[in-house]
């Protein structure tokens, strides 16, 4: 399926229907591999023993699903996760952003399905990894 929202058009309606949460995230890449999201990780963000909380990670995780699917079927504020699994396999060092690589495995018309690795900034190995499916509204 062809990309239907960029980079840009992805970081504006994350801003204009997602305030609230917009400046915890950037928009580094989104192509037909799927899309790249930056956590701007700051104090409120970590817990205790200096590191990324899960909650953050997670956030991460699901916004960054969310953007690949709007990606490839426009800005449907009404997708919806109906099912997250998340491994958190290392500790997110304090002091660096989280990025997250999600790609679609499968995109239906009614539900779609895909994976999440979030990296400490700089480093290789992954800090999570993430299943996540969306429900997608009926169109028209």
């Amino acid at each position: 399926m062809a990309l239907l929202m960029d980079r840009a058009a992805l970081a504006a309606f994350l801003a204009s229907d997602f305030g609230q949460v917009a400046a915890d995230f950037a928009v580094e890449r989104a192509d037909e591999a799927g899309v790249a999201l930056r956590l701007l990780a700051t104090e409120r963000h970590l817990r205790p023993g200096g590191t990324v909380s899960g909650p953050s990670l997670f956030a991460l995780a699901d916004v960054a699903m969310y953007l690949a699917i709007l990606s490839r079927i426009g800005p449907v504020a009404l997708a919806v996760t109906t099912n997250c699994s998340i491994d958190f396999m290392r500790k997110p060092e304090a002091g660096r952003d989280v990025l997250a690589e999600a790609r679609l495995l499968k995109l239906g018309r009614t539900l779609a399905v895909g994976d999440v690795l979030l990296f400490s900034e700089g480093k290789p190995d992954p800090v999570a990894r993430a299943g996540l499916t969306y429900s997608i509204p009926p169109r028209g």
